[in-house]
């Protein structure tokens, strides 16, 4: 087993990169529940302070970061409304990122998955679990506030719009919206670059600057993550 030899910051706000003495680095967050692993990921202390290894091989938004992600809005004190929080992978490091001061509200449709996310939730008070529906975000209107981040991942056909409706309801005007498109999800005929066009033009026609498309692969096959400006309804 290769041992923790140093942690140094990235460019990104608490997003760490460690450095292991068989010469391999990975990005990590620091722990905001120490003790706690979320999926099974390493946990790593250097002095005196738990860091949680981070697996661009299961975060789109990791990801990303290692693709060359030029600007990550999520930071310190962020509010995030995060569509398709899965059992709390990407989402657990998000609420590393955003700290105390942060809030990350999850939305997931399915009732097993929820009971996961519930469980990494017991030891995050800034995560808050929600089920339900993407597609009608006015059954959790009250349950959110204003948010500075939308983050997306869903595997929907119809992701694109579910995200643009959302961000009407949610977006505070020049927030950001980070969508992961499955190309695969929304048309198994066409080249995911062509998807990724058709996407981003929907975008833009939403009232999105959009400041950077990355392509996923080998993290993700068929992906990309889209970060957007959104300039008010």
């Amino acid at each position: 087993m290769s041992e923790l030899v140093k942690v140094s910051k990235t460019e990104f706000e608490n997003i760490f990169r460690c450095e292991f003495n068989d010469g391999t680095t990975r990005l990590c967050t620091k722990n905001l529940a120490p003790g706690h692993s979320v999926y099974g990921e390493r946990l790593l202390n250097a002095e005196g302070v738990e860091y949680r290894e981070w697996n661009a091989f299961r975060s789109k938004l990791a990801g990303a970061i290692l693709k060359g992600l030029k600007q990550n809005p999520i930071v310190k004190g962020t509010k995030v409304l995060y569509l398709g929080a899965a059992s709390g992978t990407t989402a657990s490091h998000v609420s590393d990122i955003v700290e105390f001061e942060g809030k990350v509200y999850g939305v997931e449709f399915s009732p097993r998955v929820v009971r996961e996310l519930l469980l990494v939730a017991q030891h995050r008070p800034n995560l808050f679990p929600i089920i339900a529906d993407a597609r009608f975000p006015q059954y959790y209107r009250t349950l959110v506030e204003d948010v500075d981040v939308v983050y997306v991942d869903i595997a929907q056909p119809d992701e694109t719009e579910i995200a643009i409706h959302n961000a009407r309801f949610f977006l505070k005007e020049g927030g950001y919206l980070m969508l992961a498109i499955k190309a695969r999800s929304i048309d198994v005929t066409k080249e995911p670059t062509e998807i990724y066009k058709v996407e981003v033009n929907k975008l833009k026609e939403a009232n999105f600057d959009v400041i950077q498309v990355i392509q996923l692969d080998p993290y993700d096959k068929d992906h990309a993550m889209v970060v957007g400006r959104y300039k008010g309804k």
